[in-house]
C-alpha cells in the first residue's frame, strides 16, 4: 500500500488535469484581428486572471511532484515508472501552457501599445488634415497684395 498514491493525489491530479485542459482551450482560441482597444484590454485581463490561477494551481502541481518522488522510493520500478511518466506529461503540458500564457500576454501588451500609438497618430493626422482643409478653402489674396501673398506662400 505504500506504493499507491493517497486519495488526495488522485483528486489533485484530476483537478490539475481539468484546469490544464480548460486553460489550454482558452489559450487555443484562434487569434482574430481586433480593432477595438476595449476588447484587447478584456483579453489581457483574461490572460492575467489565467496567470493568477496558474500560480494558485502551482501548489497542487508541487504536491503531485513530491508525492510521486516519495512513491518512487517505495514502489516497485514498474509502478514508479507509471506515475513518473504521468507526472512528466503533466509538467510538460504545464510548462508549455505557462510559456504560451506569458508569450500571449507580452504580445498582446505590445500590440496594445502599437494600437494606441496608431490611434494617436491617426488623431494627429486627422487634425492636421482638417487644418489643411481650412487653409485650402481660404480666400486667396489679391495679386497686388504682395505681403499677404508672401504670408500665404510661407504657410504653404
Amino acid at each position: 500500500f505504500d506504493s499507491l498514491p493517497p486519495a488526495h493525489y488522485k483528486e489533485t491530479m484530476n483537478t490539475i488535469l481539468l484546469w490544464i485542459q480548460q486553460s489550454e482551450t482558452k489559450l487555443s482560441t484562434p487569434q482574430v484581428t481586433v480593432t477595438e482597444y476595449e476588447i484587447m484590454e478584456q483579453r489581457l485581463r483574461e490572460l492575467k486572471t489565467l496567470q493568477s490561477s496558474l500560480q494558485e494551481q502551482q501548489k497542487g502541481l508541487n504536491y503531485l511532484s513530491t508525492t510521486v518522488e516519495e512513491m518512487s522510493r517505495k514502489a516497485p520500478a514498474d509502478v514508479s515508472q507509471k506515475y513518473q511518466s504521468e507526472i512528466e506529461g503533466i509538467v510538460g503540458r504545464w510548462k508549455k501552457l505557462s510559456a504560451q500564457l506569458v508569450e500571449q500576454s507580452q504580445k498582446l501588451e505590445e500590440l496594445m501599445t502599437k494600437f494606441q500609438r496608431f490611434q494617436n497618430d491617426t488623431k494627429t493626422l486627422k487634425k492636421w488634415m482638417a487644418e489643411v482643409d481650412v487653409f485650402l478653402k481660404e480666400e486667396w489674396p489679391a495679386l497686388g497684395d504682395s505681403a499677404a501673398l508672401e504670408k500665404q506662400l510661407e504657410q504653404c
